[in-house]
């Protein structure tokens, strides 16, 4: 009989795999693992909104995967292809992100399944709005209860829209702005912010590349330095993954889009394909690199590292044994699909899993809470003072060594920590000791890949959680 199994629910049975094959490295209790596994919530809702002299009623989803920690955090996706599988396995996949960071929040999802493409800017906010409102008047939104973010289809516009009509419903709450991340920085939001996924992908590749042991495994010289590597998708995660690693000395081989993909042996710039994308409308016919037309093909060609940063299930059993990499690193959520990954991991393919390597995002969110509870920008209070002790300092070496500094010199010691200072550098430790954690955990429980040493240290920590609550014994 045919199979009629959705993408969203093939998506969440390899998340429940996943899960379950992380879970017998473990001692815990079947309760509790089965806890740890399920989603707390799922709230689907129906909303009238008016286009035109028509009614349209759209469908919304909102998923708390988990409450071991609150608020719950997860993005909300706009796409004509959102279903409650779709949402369910994304949830989950923020509660064990979340916990492989140790950002302390739990699990959520959010979607709206509509085309954002077709409607006009005020249309989508009158989506955007409607939607918020459901989620208020139910109680599901809050700086304590459940933190969105942007994902697919949304971003910073929309954030601020949400913010917004919170604030209109709470307008005597103190901490309003914290309901949601990802803002503009006018509006509450943090610098840094928008690059903080595909930075956050930098750091986790290049902590992967400096492990000489890691390395030795795969038979890949150590270092970012001179790495081939393609990128699939030139939004925002994928620009920023390949613009930072490009910046650390990686090269930029291929670029991927929906509307097919260029590849140059010796090197794309990225910014300038980028620009070329923004003018012309489309990757293909940048100068000096070949065409591809069938965007699936790109990921196939040689180079050393894969980024696919676009969408779910884009490595399956189709195509996964013609991919030359050595390294695919995970900058959208659940890229790889079960049967995909089996045929990569038997290649000794490295795979850095998405739960670690693209958690850049809510880490700098977790930043972005942070700031709108406290009510003051990181920097403002220690910038200046900084900056005068370095001073300080600077002129005393000057006077007892008897040699001056040049100015550009002393502009580098003297400079006090900004906000994007703070946030670049708050992210690049998380991502380099969450590295560890799971390097660790893969050795300790003699683990072969790193997807199930991520899970692992994710279901520990959690179970901690709900031990620490009184919960389980």
């Amino acid at each position: 009989m045919e199979s009629h199994e959705s993408e969203g629910a093939k998506f969440l049975a390899d998340v429940h795999y996943y899960f379950d094959k992380a879970a017998a490295y473990t001692s815990l209790p079947e309760g509790l693992l089965n806890q740890i596994k399920v989603a707390n919530s799922v709230y689907k809702m129906h909303f009238p909104v008016k286009n035109g002299d028509k009614i349209e009623v759209i469908e919304g989803i909102r998923v708390h995967h988990s409450h071991h920690k609150q608020p719950t955090k997860g993005g909300i996706r706009y796409a004509d292809t959102v279903d409650e599988d779709e949402v369910r396995a994304l949830a989950a996949l923020m509660t064990f992100k979340c916990a492989v960071v140790d950002v302390p929040f739990g699990g959520a999802k959010g979607g709206v399944k509509i085309n954002p493409a077709i409607y006009s800017d005020e249309m989508l906010e009158k989506i955007t709005r409607r939607y918020a409102t459901e989620l208020i008047k139910r109680n599901m939104i809050g700086p304590g209860l459940d933190v969105p973010a942007p994902d697919y289809g949304t971003g910073p516009r929309e954030m601020a829209w949400i913010a917004d009509t919170y604030a209109a419903f709470k307008y005597d709450e103190a901490d309003a702005l914290a309901c949601v991340t990802g803002k503009p920085v006018g509006q509450g939001g943090i610098r840094g912010r928008k690059e903080a996924t595909g930075l956050g992908i930098f750091y986790g590749i290049r902590e992967t590349l400096n492990d000489a042991d890691t390395m030795k495994a795969i038979g890949m010289p150590e270092g970012i330095e001179g790495k081939k590597i393609i990128v699939q998708g030139l939004g925002n995660v994928g620009y920023h993954a390949g613009y930072f690693c490009q910046k650390g000395g990686g090269i930029i081989v291929g670029i991927a889009e929906r509307e097919g993909g260029i590849y140059n042996k010796d090197g794309l710039d990225v910014e300038a394909v980028f620009k070329h994308r923004v003018d012309t409308g489309s990757l293909l016919n940048f100068a000096g690199a070949q065409n591809i037309a069938t965007p699936g093909l790109v990921l196939e060609m040689d180079c050393d590292i894969l980024i696919p940063a676009a969408l779910e299930n884009q490595i399956t059993g189709d195509n996964a044994a013609n991919i030359k990499a050595k390294i695919i690193a995970e900058g959208a959520n659940g890229p790889c699909t079960k049967e995909g990954e089996d045929i990569l991991l038997k290649k000794n393919v490295l795979i850095i899993p998405d739960l670690y390597l693209n958690a850049g995002g809510v880490t700098v969110s977790y930043f972005e809470w942070l700031k709108n509870l406290s009510h003051v920008r990181f920097g403002r209070l220690e910038k200046r003072f900084d900056e005068l002790s370095n001073r300080k300092m600077v002129e005393e070496i000057e006077n007892a060594s008897g040699k001056s500094i040049t100015e550009a010199q002393k502009k580098i010691l003297i400079h006090g920590p900004a906000e994007e200072d703070l946030v670049y550098s708050g992210l690049e430790d998380t991502m380099i000791t969450a590295y560890h954690d799971i390097n660790n955990t893969r050795i300790q429980f003699k683990i072969p890949d790193f997807r199930t040493a991520a899970f692992v240290t994710a279901i520990n920590k959690i179970a901690q959680s709900y031990t620490t609550l009184g919960v389980w014994p």
